[in-house]
């Protein structure tokens, strides 16, 4: 026995009225937020719309059904039932695949809904794994990123939100894919979707990127044309590299020392972000011909973060040495090397 979906849902949209399809629907409406089920549902009306579009006909080009049943259960990976240890794509791909298998759908039929859900973020190659698993993402992108959106029929767009409102689904699924991968951060692997996500709400170098893994990948790879270069393995190392490198005039080996958005004063009132901007002014204080001599002052240190002060001693740019007292916060990164986040000679 099937259940009954909402009638007006059906009849003003068009949704393939099959007792398969409904069983869908209502499990996706059950198990999901509702920002979640009405962005599956205008998911499948847009990936329709793209079919039209570009000429193809259901039942003859594609299977209708199918289409539907990928749109309509991709993202039942963000319900309670459907959060496994796995990125959520895979897991929704096999929560939909046993609910399709309950019901005797042939296998075949489940591998292409299977792809459909595993690969809606895989851009390159939800594309070349056949007619639906490509519609299915075009229409899930067009809903989520407006990919495509002006290839829609006119105000169609306008009635579907009518029906189905967006509840600012973007912020809020992304919300919902992060909210998951901070609870079981096996899924959101730094090179995943999940995993881009979740490097956003973390501090910086929390989550790796594919240079941190190559750094501690055990191969001793290096960046092609680069000298090696050795690391700060404690805070206070950096202070000693600094004044090493600076009296070499080694520019590289300073600007290791920050990260690539770190902050840098390296004059009062002025405030530089990022390392083009901090390579050159480490450059000028190398053509000044300036020495420096760093005393530690104070060091605080908590996990991963440093804060760290200095008596900092300028000459060879002034006629006068010039006398400051540093404010620098350290952050170890995943190779173990601490490193520069914001360096701050006149912060007081």
């Amino acid at each position: 026995m099937t259940n009954d979906a909402p009638l007006p849902v059906f009849e003003r949209l068009g949704l393939p009225d099959t007792g398969l399809s409904r069983d869908a629907y209502a499990y996706a409406e059950r198990a999901t937020p509702d920002f979640v089920f009405f962005h599956s549902v205008r998911s499948y009306v847009f990936a329709r719309a793209h079919a039209r579009h570009q000429g193809l006909r259901a039942g003859t080009d594609y299977d209708d059904e199918l289409l539907f049943l990928s749109c309509i259960l991709h993202d039942i990976g963000l319900s309670e039932e459907g959060n496994g240890d796995q990125r959520f794509e895979v897991d929704g791909a096999d929560t939909a695949a046993a609910f399709l298998r309950e019901r005797g759908v042939e296998e075949r039929r489940i591998a292409i809904t299977w792809d459909a859900i595993a690969l809606h973020t895989s851009d390159g190659i939800a594309g070349r794994k056949g007619t639906e698993v490509r519609l299915a993402q075009a229409g899930i992108g067009t809903d989520i990123l407006g990919i495509r959106r002006e290839s829609l029929p006119a105000g169609l767009a306008d009635e579907v939100h009518a029906l189905l409102p967006r509840m600012d689904l973007a912020y809020a699924l992304s919300d919902a894919i992060v909210t998951q991968a901070n609870s079981k951060p096996q899924k959101a692997s730094p090179m995943t979707f999940p995993g881009a996500l979740l490097r956003h709400h973390l501090p910086y170098g929390a989550q790796p990127t594919w240079y941190d893994l190559l750094a501690v990948a055990g191969w001793g790879d290096k960046p092609v044309g680069t000298v090696a270069r050795r690391r700060a393995q404690t805070p206070e190392q950096v202070g000693a590299m600094f004044m090493e490198y600076l009296e070499t005039g080694d520019i590289e080996g300073l600007v290791s020392l920050y990260e690539p958005h770190a902050h840098f004063v390296p004059t009062p009132g002025t405030h530089l972000v990022g390392t083009e901007a901090i390579r050159k002014a480490l450059q000028q204080l190398i053509d000044s011909g300036a020495r420096l001599k760093l005393e530690l002052r104070e060091i605080r240190q908590v996990d991963d973060i440093a804060l760290v002060s200095n008596t900092a001693t300028l000459t060879g740019v002034d006629p006068a040495p010039v006398i400051s007292t540093t404010t620098e916060i350290l952050r170890r990164q995943p190779d173990g090397g601490w490193v520069h986040a914001v360096d701050d000679p006149f912060f007081s």
